[in-house]
């Protein structure tokens, strides 16, 4: 996994959260674009950074702070 270990480990501990989190956020992510997959989180931080712009690093930054 590339995400750093916080990230992943918040991801897959609260992802129900997190995710209502982040449609509230970027209402242009659909529940696909949010579809959490165990040990594919890289390609979940990939379709969120397509669809906001974002680098992955923010991203996975913005979701520590969450």
């Amino acid at each position: 996994m590339e995400t750093n270990n916080s990230t992943g480990l918040k991801i897959k501990g609260n992802w129900n959260t997190l995710k209502g989190k982040i449609k509230q956020q970027y209402a242009s992510l659909t529940d696909d674009d949010l579809l959490y997959e165990e040990g594919k989180e890289d390609e979940l931080l990939g379709r969120i950074q397509k669809k906001t712009g974002h680098t992955k690093d923010e991203i996975k930054s913005w979701i520590d702070k969450l």
